[in-house]
């Protein structure tokens, strides 16, 4: 039996692991989300399964399953102030201040927020702050309701990233974690190296479940998602210097060119040293014309004579050929090389066969020439020049 095969008859998929817990699928989800039901890694997909173990811890429990039911029951404003015996507008209130945290949002049909508390959160409120239940609220919390204060998006990424950072045991998995909360200007600061920042963004945990599909809701979610308060950005990018810096420290990000070795035990491929591939530069003229022994023999000086020699049209018309332009190359390496830098001149050019060297005309055609202007004088002599002189309207092909 292999590892594989050993590790599903040992687990169940979460939708079995729902069924016997007596939950429904949005609870369930939930429950994993709050760290109540432990999931592992299933095989290279990606997909987590619940233990059979796991299974049994729970169902051990002395209040099974209401216990647990109660534990995931989400409720919205309306359930929640009426939990609390107050309006939903006080409700509202008290959440936008930061008494009450969100669980999870959603939106509805007319793209509005709308934001799910733990009926155990809103309950255990209103025991902790009867006085806030009743009467008018501090003259403080009427100041930052007037200032238009909302802590629920900001509450709410405090708890996810909490629940991001105690899911995994990776250095680089919990910077991506961190780096989730910021936009791309800010990480792009915070990570100069764009390989790092490809190797976040390979790590990046998935979108919170109930993400919107279409692109309007999906822009609204996704700002949600981000740090947008000065001093909460400022956090995030502290917590992923930090870090960065441990994750460095554990094991580099990989660069194109790694060459993996086969190190201790424990160490992951690939943490070796990295041997980088420089890229080869372009072929030019000089390395197309010269072999690559003859370089060293004609390498120029630094510096070139205000001078130069005219070109020896002997040479130019010499080299009619790649091949007798290489050989004439090599025979002038040895006198190139043995002659000063004040006494240097620029070789000649060679010119490919079948066009002119220099800056010469090609050659005329008498005939062709005889014969337009032959033409040109019979048409003056039969008078058969255009009327009016006007110009002959161009037709196109």
């Amino acid at each position: 039996m292999t590892v594989d095969e050993r590790t599903r008859t040992a687990t169940v998929t979460p939708g079995r692991a729902a069924e016997e817990l007596e939950l429904g699928r949005d609870e369930f989800r939930l429950a994993v989300q709050l760290g109540l039901v432990r999931t592992v890694p299933a095989g290279e997909s990606g997909r987590r399964r619940v233990e059979r173990r796991e299974l049994d811890r729970l169902k051990a429990a002395p209040d099974f399953p209401a216990g647990l039911r109660d534990r995931v029951r989400a409720v919205g404003t309306t359930e929640a102030a009426a939990l609390l015996g107050i309006t939903p507008e006080r409700f509202t209130r008290l959440a936008r201040t930061g008494h009450v945290s969100p669980v999870r949002f959603s939106l509805n049909r007319y793209r509005a927020v709308v934001w799910t508390y733990l009926a155990e959160e809103v309950a255990g409120f209103g025991l902790a702050c009867p006085a806030l239940l009743t009467g008018r609220l501090p003259l403080e919390l009427r100041e930052r309701l007037a200032a238009q204060e909302d802590l629920r998006p900001r509450n709410w990424r405090a708890r996810r990233l909490g629940v991001l950072l105690r899911a995994t045991d990776d250095p680089w998995a919990q910077a991506a974690a961190v780096a989730s909360m910021l936009d791309p200007v800010q990480l792009a600061e915070v990570v100069d190296d764009p390989y790092e920042r490809a190797h976040l963004d390979r790590l990046r945990p998935p979108w919170p479940p109930g993400m919107p599909v279409r692109a309007a809701g999906r822009d609204i979610a996704e700002r949600l998602t981000r740090a947008d308060d000065p001093d909460e950005i400022l956090w995030h990018r502290l917590s992923l210097a930090l870090a960065l810096d441990e994750a460095r420290t554990a094991q580099a990000a990989p660069h194109p060119g790694d060459v993996g070795r086969s190190g201790e035990a424990g160490e992951r491929p690939g943490a070796g040293t990295s041997v980088r591939k420089r890229r080869q530069p372009a072929p030019t003229m000089a390395s197309a014309l010269f072999p690559p022994a003859l370089s060293p023999a004609l390498r120029l000086p630094p510096a070139r004579p205000a001078a130069a020699a005219p070109l020896q049209p002997s040479a130019a018309a010499a080299a009619t050929s790649p091949a007798t332009a290489t050989s004439a190359a090599a025979a002038a390496a040895p006198d190139l090389a043995s002659t000063s830098t004040s006494a240097w001149a620029p070789a000649p050019v060679p010119t490919p066969a079948g066009r002119p060297a220099g800056h010469e005309r090609p050659p005329s055609r008498p005939a062709a020439r005889a014969r337009l202007l032959d033409r040109l004088r019979r048409r003056r002599a039969a008078g058969g020049g255009r009327v009016g002189g006007r110009k002959r309207p161009a037709t196109w092909p």
